[in-house]
């Protein structure tokens, strides 16, 4: 097969792009350029797309014999990534960047423009596997290894794309296996950090740079009953159930800390309570996509497991669709789910679909 290793310039897609090459694949290797004013070298874990990271790139694919290009998607890593991201902090809701640009870069842009060029399969360091039903379906399924699975960020997946997809690493048992086979390889990158923030906010400081992109006035902290008891400094960089930042001063009657239960973008207020008023029952969200073929009967309520964050626990729900929303209605309540996050939905270990939840329904009743 003729594939398009895309290469971060890290040590998870080297070992891919050499596992490729070694299971006789006629490879070539890509970096993609997703900032249009990208940093000389990284900061520990912080940031990728550097240029460092492009030349580490460059030196894993001429040690794997393999030709290497770099491509500009910086003006729709941008629109797509970045803007979105900004949007949807303005909004009040709290998105995925990671998520989003395996949705709309790595495997829409890249796979678009791969096909075109002629590629089988893009593949990627993630951890996750792709496997093939009796019927000869594709199916995108968690990785082997679960502290290392990346499954939730490729949810957004379609069949076509999954079809399109190779995940070298998905069986390997551990990431400190790849770090000793990179070793062995000699790539260079073998004991480089990994990447743990948001690329596109190098320093960490996300609150910082929400204030400078959407801007930040001090606005009322409230109770639940509406009565205003701090000041915060701007309620975009806020997320829902955040304990930490509030600064209200003053503990309450019992003692029990606050949570951020509510973002007001249009007020500027941001709702704080209990921790047990984050719980919650249901989840909703119309961007609706199915990594591979859909349930024959979504309109009828079917179990599965649920996650909503990258590294949470999958919970039990029954899910359905109504209308043009899923519905997932979870058998233990959730907490801290904010809209804007993805919910992906399991059947075992496949992926199954996801949604980005637009709503969500208390399991406290009102009052409580």
């Amino acid at each position: 097969m003729k594939v398009l290793a895309a290469m971060s310039g890290g040590v998870d897609s080297a070992v891919a792009a050499a596992r490729a090459v070694e299971a006789g694949h006629d490879v070539v290797g890509v970096h993609l350029a997703l900032s249009r004013n990208p940093g000389t070298l990284r900061t520990g874990s912080r940031g990728c797309c550097t240029i460092e990271d492009s030349m580490d790139a460059r030196r894993a694919a001429n040690l794997l014999g393999i030709p290497f290009y770099v491509w500009d998607f910086s003006e729709r890593f941008q629109e797509a990534v970045v803007d979105d991201f900004i949007a949807e902090y303005a909004a009040g809701r709290t998105p995925n960047p990671c998520l989003r640009c395996n949705e709309r870069i790595k495997f829409a842009a890249l796979l678009e423009k791969a096909v075109a060029l002629g590629f089988d399969a893009v593949a990627t360091g993630h951890y996750a596997n792709v496997t093939t039903d009796a019927d000869g379906n594709k199916q995108l399924h968690r990785a082997a290894a679960w502290a290392k699975d990346q499954s939730y960020v490729l949810g957004v997946l379609t069949a076509d794309q999954i079809a399109h997809a190779m995940f070298p690493l998905g069986a390997t048992p551990s990431k400190a296996e790849v770090r000793a086979e990179a070793e062995a390889r000699g790539l260079t990158v073998a004991q480089k950090p990994d990447s743990h923030d948001i690329c596109f906010i190098p320093d960490g400081d996300t609150r910082g740079w929400l204030a400078d992109k959407v801007g930040a006035e001090p606005g009322a902290i409230l109770d639940r009953a509406g009565e205003r008891i701090g000041t915060h400094a701007g309620a975009v960089a806020f997320t829902i159930g955040q304990r930490k930042g509030l600064d209200i001063g003053y503990p309450t009657d019992d003692g029990k800390p606050r949570f951020v239960l509510e973002i007001r973008p249009k007020t500027n207020e941001v709702v704080v309570g209990p921790r047990e008023a984050l719980a919650l029952r249901e989840l909703a969200g119309s961007r609706v996509s199915w990594a591979g073929l859909p349930p024959e009967d979504a309109d009828i309520p079917f179990a599965c497991d649920v996650q909503v964050r990258a590294h949470a626990d999958p919970v039990p729900a029954m899910v359905r669709m109504l209308g043009d929303e899923l519905v997932i209605t979870v058998d233990q309540p959730l907490f801290g789910v904010s809209p804007g996050q993805s919910a992906v939905i399991y059947v075992g270990t496949r992926v199954l679909g996801q949604c980005t939840i637009d709503r969500t329904v208390s399991a406290v009743a009102v009052g409580a």
